[in-house]
């Protein structure tokens, strides 16, 4: 079972990397803000340990984020502030949980036990455009019954598309998406539509994936096509 721990301090990472990993969990640790949403989008992860004050991008909007993409992945905040008003944003925002630091590492196993127990009972969600499918939570990609194996990027661009479908996707939110890290150059959307084309459409003599002219691309069921 992995846990994605998103914590810049680098010693308070390590010490949950070696506590949790001696519980038995599998954990990848992120020190900022766009790394961490960038992993949480593309893993699969049991639950995240998320700080507030990340560089890069604060945990707030990490996790506001995420909700808006539908990605329930159950999230524990940690935080050095522990006033009722930083713990009321942090739950509105989308967080399931809230441990202020310095904080038990008993009672953080228990929460994150408990909200690992919670999730288990929700099926993880699957995006379906016609007989494309998208199993959000194993990464995996099928057409018409078939695994299809995308890197992690273009499974994160697809995505995005899959969730919009239907809707024209600007290269820029694409971008946004699949690279947090600022990266600006459009080029690669395009490569990896391109290859997404390559492995999704050409083989099953589909254009599911389509071009929108001076916006982006457009995801779209078109089996009577085919």
């Amino acid at each position: 079972m992995r846990i994605l721990v998103v914590e810049d301090e680098v010693d308070l990472a390590r010490t949950l990397h070696t506590g949790l990993t001696a519980e038995g969990y599998s954990v990848d640790l992120a020190h900022d803000g766009r790394q961490g949403l960038w992993m949480a989008r593309t893993g699969a992860y049991a639950a995240v340990v998320l700080d507030l004050m990340l560089p890069g991008l604060n945990g707030y909007k990490v996790c506001a984020q995420l909700r808006r993409e539908s990605n329930a992945t159950p999230i524990l905040v940690l935080t050095a502030k522990n006033g009722e008003w930083d713990q009321t944003e942090a739950l509105d925002t989308g967080a399931d949980d809230y441990l202020a630091k310095p904080f038990s590492y008993l009672v953080l196993v228990a929460r994150l036990r408990a909200l690992v127990r919670r999730a288990a009972v929700v099926a993880p969600p699957v995006l379906a455009v016609g007989d494309l499918s998208l199993d959000i939570a194993a990464r995996v990609c099928r057409r018409a019954g078939a695994r299809v194996d995308l890197t992690p990027r273009e499974f994160a661009v697809l995505e995005l598309l899959a969730r919009r479908a239907g809707q024209a996707v600007s290269k820029a939110d694409l971008l946004y998406h699949a690279w947090p890290d600022d990266a600006l150059d459009p080029n690669l959307v395009e490569a990896r539509v391109s290859a997404l084309r390559k492995k999704l459409d050409a083989p099953f003599h589909r254009q599911s994936l389509q071009t929108v002219r001076g916006i982006g691309y457009r995801l779209v069921d078109d089996r009577e096509r085919g």
